[in-house]
């Protein structure tokens, strides 16, 4: 029994131990397939034998080291696979030829430079294999616009706002931008040209240096930058290059006062790492370069890195270069994790090639290319550098710094971003004033100047400002040159007064002087239009004189603010209108003649609708005598000598609203016709230009001046147009009639009637030009300092005494009003007609509705015809009255004592009827006022027919 239980131990033992190894082989199967590292072959080609090279290999040694201690869990790893370009751009695509056909790497890091980068792009293009480069600046790379390329350095176009924002502060106008001749060097150029040109600053010269320059060639090429005006220099070329030329800038003493020197981050990346000496030879120089916040994972590293490499290797300073080059390995170790399916099951597929096919492009073509891309455009964390995150391919723009090189060191003064510009403090409010010592801090500048230069001086091959002047033969006024006895020049006027107090006016001194455009017999040389040209040329450096500013003239020259009025306009004289026999009609209107005569005899009429039935009135008799009775009471009123009397009280009030119109009337006319027999009235003899032109007139235009060309687009003929150099001249012409206008430019126009102002007066509309403007060669950085010294000027007492001086005192004389007095027209008048007219119609229709309810009878009698009614009413109207009282008066006796003739009593109780006889005179009719009147309640007026 007891071996029986043994025997069951021993099963049972084997049994665990069967059991216990099934499990650790599971264990070992299941580690294998799922826990295993997956490596992921990565390219790195760079130039080993610069600093930023060993710099970069070394930070993403570091990254890695660091991501896989943070992250043990990922599956992927990264190995790297490291080739060197020794600087070659031939090198550098045989090395990743290289990597692409025996590596089979999934990614490469590089190329070094954007030479090397423009030939590396297209390899990667065809083998789906992604570029990622840390060093490749150019601008000019985007435009290939392959997908497999990425950028982890930002682009050197995304400085030049900046920069030019930079130029903007300091208000300079012009620069000279000094590059590296090669394909990192003029990459920048379209961009920082097009940023400047949005700040209206003009790139005055763009000097290339050789990559390979020597001393010599860098110093031949100093001294054509010193021969020119500008003093503004943007050098863009990187290291040493750039710091061998900073030290010869320095040496031929353009590191001084009046230089200004701002550097790319090409150089202002590098800045931490150059010598004392290179410092101290910059010291006044201005950059840019990228923020870079202060984390502690970034003094974390740095400290690593000065343990590791520094110390043992002799590798150089870190800079951001090295933080690219850490971010960028993270970047890609991140993607790689992110498709790490597509990477353990990555294939090379060999292209079907022809045997012809070079071995550059016999190399296989990555699956998993697609999807590393995809991973890595995805890719955002927070880097060493600052966000890391992809647009376009492109490494997000960070803001700028901007930094001041004083003595062995490096001090930031200020900031750029995209959304507030230049600031003083990141993550503050942007200030409104715009001077600079708003937007900087303290600022040291060559020469151990604590102001900013104005950023150009005159040519040191040159001891004054050229500036040119025309010869005139008239206008002398505006500018004036004559000749001494020993052959020099005196040159004065208008013109060259305003200009010596705008030279005065500027912040410091520029020393100038006169050159006359005249010929060796002292005639004038040219056109003004030649001048012009002259100084596109740059045979001058500035224009000065009556010169207008015109569209067509700003394509050749630049030029400052105008000094003077603008536009052009007609000049003609006079004519005398005090001779007119009619004179006596002018103070009115002919319209309000016609209303005031249409307005006696309607006014008459009115007052005879109402007047003429009441009894002892004069507006009775015969048909003319009626008619003249009328008008004559009417007209009379004008000189208020009325006699008859209004017993009519409608009648009355409509003569108290007349009496007033008359009166108005009468004092406004008494007015004007004595202002007409006393005032000078002149009248311009032309008042438009289209008179001018229908008429085919002569007019005049000062010889050699825009207006002729300003005349002919008008459709002036050329035969027409007489030309003149002086006042005396236009005015000769104007007194022989052989011109009936003249066109000039106002300046000119209000000289002339300063002279001439009661002959002559300017008439019509301005046409507007920009006025009289000194000009420059294009570009000139004097224009804004002129300009600005202009405003000074005219705004000031100064420029009225120098106008009072050489124009004359305009106040003296009032050329631009016509002394005429004009009609007085109906429009002044037409609320008292209105008022009288509508009084007038109101009690005429008052009077005319009680004659109709009078005559209700008569109007409603169907025994009647229309016609019947309406002759019977015009009977009733015209004819006779009727006297209706409570007793019945006895007939009324004439003078003779006998009752008046005719005489026919009613048989209406309590009421006479008194008939009309037109055969009696006057006084006969008169004598029918010895009736009693004292109890009248009616007067009717009745027909012969109702008589009999």
């Amino acid at each position: 029994m007891f071996s029986n239980k043994t025997a069951d131990l021993k099963r049972a033992s084997c049994l665990s131990g069967y059991h216990l190894v099934c499990l650790v082989i599971m264990l070992l199967w299941w580690i294998e397939n799922t826990l295993a590292l997956v490596p992921v072959r990565v390219g790195v080609v760079l130039d080993m034998n610069t600093n930023i090279g060993k710099m970069g290999m070394a930070s993403m040694n570091i990254a890695l080291a660091d991501f896989y201690a943070a992250n043990p869990q990922f599956q992927t790893r990264l190995v790297l696979s490291t080739r060197n370009s020794d600087g070659d751009v031939v090198s550098a695509a045989e090395k990743v030829v290289d990597l692409l056909k025996n590596e089979k790497v999934e990614a490469i890091i590089g190329p070094f430079t954007s030479m090397e980068a423009y030939f590396v792009i297209h390899l990667g293009q065809k083998a789906h294999v992604p570029i990622i480069s840390f060093t490749a600046t150019s601008p000019l790379l985007t435009s290939i616009q392959s997908p497999y390329f990425f950028r982890t350095v930002l682009s050197d176009s995304d400085q030049v706002s900046a920069i030019s924002s930079i130029v903007e502060a300091f208000g300079w106008r012009e620069v000279a931008l000094v590059y590296v001749d090669n394909e990192f060097g003029q990459g920048i150029v379209p961009f920082l040209g097009e940023a400047l040109e949005e700040k209206d600053v003009n790139i005055a010269y763009r000097s290339t240096i050789p990559s390979s320059a020597t001393s010599d060639q860098i110093v031949d090429e100093l001294y054509k930058l010193m021969s020119m005006h500008t003093r503004v220099f943007i050098v863009h070329m990187a290291n040493p290059l750039g710091s061998s030329f900073l030290m010869e800038v320095n040496r031929l003493g353009m590191m001084s006062e009046d230089y200004a020197w701002i550097i790319t981050d090409a150089m202002g990346n590098e800045l931490n790492s150059m010598s004392p000496e290179v410092l101290e030879s910059m010291e006044g120089v201005l950059g840019v370069r990228p923020y870079v916040p202060r984390t502690p994972k970034l003094e974390q590293f740095q400290e690593h890195y000065k343990k590791q490499f520094v110390l043992n290797n002799g590798t150089s300073e870190l800079t951001i270069s090295g933080l690219w080059a850490y971010d960028t390995i993270t970047a890609v170790a991140i993607a790689a994790e992110n498709v790490v399916e597509s990477i353990k099951n990555a294939t090379f597929l060999m292209p079907n090639t022809s045997s012809d096919v070079t071995d550059l492009e016999n190399f296989g073509v990555s699956s998993a290319g697609s999807d590393l891309i995809r991973a890595l455009s995805n890719t955002s964390f927070q880097g060493l550098a600052g966000n890391f995150r992809f647009i376009a391919q492109e490494l997000q723009s960070p803001p700028y710094e901007v930094v001041n090189v004083v003595g062995p060191g490096v001090r930031v003064v200020g900031y750029w971003t995209g959304k507030d510009g230049i600031v003083k403090e990141l993550n503050t409010t942007k200030t409104r004033v715009s001077t600079f010592d708003s937007k900087f801090k303290s600022i040291l500048w060559p020469g151990d100047r604590n102001s900013p230069p104005k950023g150009w001086v005159l040519p040191v091959n040159e001891k004054k400002l050229r500036v040119l002047v025309p010869v005139k033969d008239g206008f002398s006024e505006f500018v004036d040159v004559s000749w001494n006895s020993d052959n020099s020049t005196k040159v004065q006027g208008f013109c060259i007064d305003v200009f010596d107090e705008v030279i005065k006016a500027l912040p410091y001194g520029v020393p100038f002087e006169y050159i006359p455009y005249a010929t060796e017999n002292r005639n004038s040389a040219g056109t003004y239009d030649d001048m012009v040209y002259e100084v596109h040329l740059q045979n001058y450096d500035a224009l000065v004189g009556d010169f207008t500013i015109i569209a067509n003239r700003s394509r050749f020259v630049d030029f400052a603010l105008p000094f003077t009025e603008s536009g052009v306009s007609m000049l003609v004289p006079y004519i005398n209108n005090n001779d007119k026999a009619w004179l006596f009609v002018r103070p009115l209107t002919w319209q309000l003649w016609l209303t005031t005569f249409c307005s006696f005899i309607t006014i008459a009429i009115v007052i005879w609708i109402l007047e003429h039935k009441e009894r002892d009135t004069e507006f009775r008799g015969t048909l003319a005598h009626q008619a003249g009775m009328i008008m004559w009471y009417s007209f009379s009123t004008m000189v208020f000598s009325q006699r008859v009397n209004i017993r009519n009280n409608f009648a009355r009030i409509i003569m108290i609203f007349w009496f007033f119109v008359v009166l108005i009337l009468s004092q406004s006319y008494t007015a004007n016709l004595a202002s007409l027999l006393t005032v000078q009235q002149l009248q311009p003899s032309v008042t438009d230009i289209q008179t001018l032109i229908k008429t085919n007139a002569y007019v005049g235009y000062q010889e050699g001046t825009f207006v002729l060309g300003f005349l002919l687009k008008r459709q002036f003929k050329s035969s027409r147009l007489l030309p003149y150099n002086s006042p005396e001249e236009m005015n000769e012409l104007f007194i022989n009639k052989s011109i009936a206008a003249a066109f000039d430019e106002l300046p000119y126009i209000n000289l002339f009637l300063s002279k001439y102002c009661s002959q002559y007066t300017m008439i019509g509309p301005v046409y507007k030009t920009d006025g009289f403007g000194f000009m420059f060669p294009t570009g000139s950085p004097l224009v804004s300092d002129i300009s600005k010294a202009v405003l000074k000027v005219t705004e000031s007492d100064i420029m009225f005494q120098i106008e009072k001086k050489w124009l004359g005192d305009s106040s003296a004389c009032l050329t631009n009003s016509l002394s005429r007095s004009d009609s007085l027209g109906l429009e002044s008048f037409m609320g008292l007609f209105a008022i009288v007219g509508a009084i007038a119609a109101f009690f005429v229709a008052v009077h005319l509705t009680i004659f109709f309810y009078r005559q209700r009878d008569l109007l409603l009698n169907e025994d009647l015809s229309v016609w019947d009614k309406m002759r019977k009413l015009y009977q009733k109207f015209i004819e006779g009255y009727r006297i209706t009282s409570e007793s019945t008066p006895a007939p009324a006796q004439g003078r003779s004592g006998r009752s008046n003739a005719g005489s026919i009593w009613s048989g209406r109780s309590g009421g006479v009827v008194v008939p009309i006889d037109e055969s009696k005179t006057v006084p006969e009719a008169q004598d029918m006022g010895n009736l009693s009147y004292g109890r009248m309640q009616e007067i009717d007026f009745v027909t012969e027919g109702e008589r009999s």
